[in-house]
């Protein structure tokens, strides 16, 4: 790890140990609730893991505080800006991809946005959401497949589409210079416990 990989894996892992203890929960019963070992959760809390988005994603909905608060602490201040560089760096792929969370909301009603760029062939698949989620997004650059279900739709820059997130999909780049697109998550009732099992990767 990078070290500003290491710098947010550390302030995961304290985010994740400070709610766990806020909830009077062991390492089990966090791992239980997540649906993950727990030696994923040791490695969480010490900094030392690369975790899946889909694994921040069942840890953050565990503890009904959602991914953004996961990956930055809570903001005093009702106005919260991110500047150029400073997004959560959550994937990174084979051929110079990267997906960047740069804003989010507080729950129960989470949206995320995110600056994505895939490379030459970089892929990026994703299990179900929670139910009731959707997605959004728009091409800023290159050509994008998106994959929801059994259908694909190729877009351009400028395209946009919107579907369902609580449904396996994929985001594809099948040419041969990068492909940027912006995607907002809304993600309704984090913390509710309607669900457990489906989430990003």
């Amino acid at each position: 790890m990078d070290d500003s990989t290491t710098t947010l894996a550390t302030a995961i892992g304290t985010r994740v140990r400070q709610e766990r203890q806020h909830r009077h929960w062991t390492l089990d019963q966090l791992a239980e609730a997540a649906g993950v070992s727990r030696r994923m959760v040791v490695n969480v809390e010490q900094g030392v893991a690369n975790p899946s988005v889909g694994t921040l994603l069942r840890i953050s909905d565990a503890l009904g505080i959602g991914l953004p608060a996961l990956v930055e602490p809570p903001q005093p201040r009702p106005v919260k800006v991110t500047r150029r560089g400073e997004g959560a760096v959550l994937w990174t792929g084979d051929s110079g991809g990267r997906g960047v969370l740069v804003a989010g909301t507080a729950p129960p009603d989470v949206v995320e946005l995110w600056d994505w760029t895939l490379g030459p062939g970089d892929r990026h698949a994703s299990e179900a959401h929670a139910p009731g989620t959707k997605e959004l997004l728009q091409v800023q650059q290159g050509t994008l497949t998106v994959e929801v279900a059994d259908r694909t739709v190729t877009l351009d820059a400028g395209d946009a589409l919107a579907f369902p997130g609580d449904v396996a999909h994929a985001y594809a780049n099948p040419g041969a210079e990068p492909a940027r697109f912006s995607l907002t998550v809304f993600e309704p009732g984090v913390g509710s416990g309607h669900h457990q099992e489906g989430s990003h990767d």
